[in-house]
C-alpha cells in the first residue's frame, strides 16, 4: 500500500499540497502519479483534504494534528486500517507530483526481497547521483553508503568531504521516499527521537542511531520535492515543457 501523508499546514509553503499542478491539486497529482503501482491512501489531519481525496476517488484517513512527522502520520493510518504486519507500506510525500513510478517500483521490489528473505533491514529508501553544485544546497540531503548499499549517515552537509577537491565529484542525493513493512514501521515509530535526528532535522537518522539498517536503492530521477514557491516555479517550468 502507498500512503501519502498530507499535512495541510506547512511552515515554508502554506497549503502547498493544494496548489495547482497542471490542473490538479498537488496531493492528488502525486496520488495519480503512483496509483498504477498499488492502492493509494492519503493520511491527513484535514477534513478538506479528506473531501478532496474522496472526490478524486482516493481513500483518505483522518489522523492526529499532533504528529511531528509524516512517518508518524502514516503509522497511525496503517494501524487504523488494521493492515497485516507483513503488508508493504510505501511512504510517498505529498509534494512529489512528478515522481517517476519506476522509482517507487524499485523500492517496492527491494522491500519485497527484504520481507521474503527476512533480511535485517528496518527501512528502504533510494538515492540518485547529484552534482557537486546541487550537493552544496542543504535542502538536498546527502547519504553515505557502506559496501552493501546500506546507509551509514544522512546529512544536509556536503559529505563526503573530498579532500583533493575534485571538480567533477558526484554525490549521493537522498530521495525522501521510504519503504517498510507494517511491522518495521511500527518498530521505527516506537523509537524515541535521537540526538542526531534533532540536529540535522532528518528523522531517518533515528534508525541509524538505534543500530537499525536502512537499505538504499540507486535510481534515476528528474523529480524533486516541492518545498518552496521557488521549487514550484522550477518544477512547472521543467515538467510542463
Amino acid at each position: 500500500m502507498i500512503i501519502i501523508p498530507a499535512r495541510l499546514n506547512s511552515s515554508r509553503f502554506a497549503n502547498k499540497i493544494l496548489v495547482d499542478i497542471l490542473g490538479l491539486p498537488m496531493v492528488i497529482k502525486t496520488a495519480k502519479q503512483v496509483s498504477s503501482l498499488d492502492k493509494v491512501v492519503i493520511a491527513t489531519d484535514s477534513k478538506e483534504v479528506i473531501t478532496l481525496a474522496n472526490s478524486h476517488g482516493f481513500e483518505a484517513v483522518m489522523t492526529s494534528s499532533e504528529h511531528q512527522s509524516g512517518t508518524d502520520r502514516i503509522n497511525e493510518a496503517v494501524n487504523l486500517l488494521n493492515l497485516p504486519e507483513n503488508e508493504i507500506i510505501i511512504n510517498v510525500q505529498g509534494d512529489e507530483p512528478f515522481i517517476e513510478p519506476e522509482v517507487i517500483k524499485a523500492i517496492i521490489n527491494r522491500v519485497e526481497k527484504i520481507r521474503d528473505e527476512k533480511e535485517d533491514i528496518m527501512i528502504t529508501s533510494c538515492y540518485k547521483e547529484i552534482s557537486s553544485e546541487l550537493a552544496d544546497d542543504p535542502n538536498h540531503v546527502k547519504v553515505i553508503l557502506d559496501e552493501h548499499s546500506n546507509a551509514i549517515y544522512f546529512s544536509r552537509a556536503k559529505v563526503p568531504y573530498h579532500r583533493d577537491h575534485y571538480d567533477s565529484s558526484s554525490y549521493n542525493g537522498h530521495l525522501g521516499i521510504y519503504g517498510f513493512t507494517k511491522k518495521s514501521l511500527n518498530e521505527f515509530c516506537s523509537l524515541n527521537p535521537s540526538k542526531l535526528e534533532q540536529i540535522e532535522k532528518l528523522e531517518q537518522l533515528r534508525a541509524i542511531d538505534n543500530g537499525a539498517k536502512i537499505a538504499m536503492v540507486k535510481v534515476h530521477s528528474n523529480s524533486f520535492g516541492i518545498d518552496t514557491e521557488e521549487d514550484l516555479k522550477n518544477a512547472l517550468r521543467i515538467f510542463s515543457e
